[in-house]
């Protein structure tokens, strides 16, 4: 028997997933300093520092990942936040990722294989330094 989840819950979670697109820095961690996981994902996976990531939110990022949340976390198609930077070219995200330990070859398509789909030899560089 599956178990309905309790309606205030869910919209507590839409919530927070929303602050984290949005890049709501100050409410966000707020949340999980409280306690809500620094891990907390969505019903595909996606975990905060994706959501984050993917809109282009350093300071979210960063302040996920300083609160213990994984940079290299992989959502359910088996993609990163890191790979979601470069897909987006968010190079603030990129460096946030790399500094808070990242791995430029995790996931499917990993950050380095969507660099070399897109050419992006900078970034290729980058992932050499880490």
């Amino acid at each position: 028997m599956t178990e309905v989840p309790d309606p205030e819950v869910v919209e507590l979670a839409t919530k927070i997933f929303d602050l984290a697109r949005r890049g709501q820095t100050e409410a966000l961690v707020a949340y999980v300093d409280a306690g809500v996981p620094a891990n907390l994902t969505n019903d595909r996976g996606d975990s905060l520092v994706m959501l984050a990531a993917y809109h282009g939110h350093s300071d979210a990022v960063r302040a996920l990942l300083d609160r213990g949340a994984e940079a290299d976390r992989i959502n359910d198609r088996g993609q990163t936040p890191l790979a979601g930077a470069v897909f987006k070219g968010e190079a603030d995200v990129i460096i946030a990722l790399l500094e808070g330990g990242a791995d430029p070859s995790a996931g499917t398509p990993s950050a380095v294989d969507t660099a070399r789909m897109f050419g992006r030899t900078e970034l290729l560089e980058l992932f050499g330094e880490y």
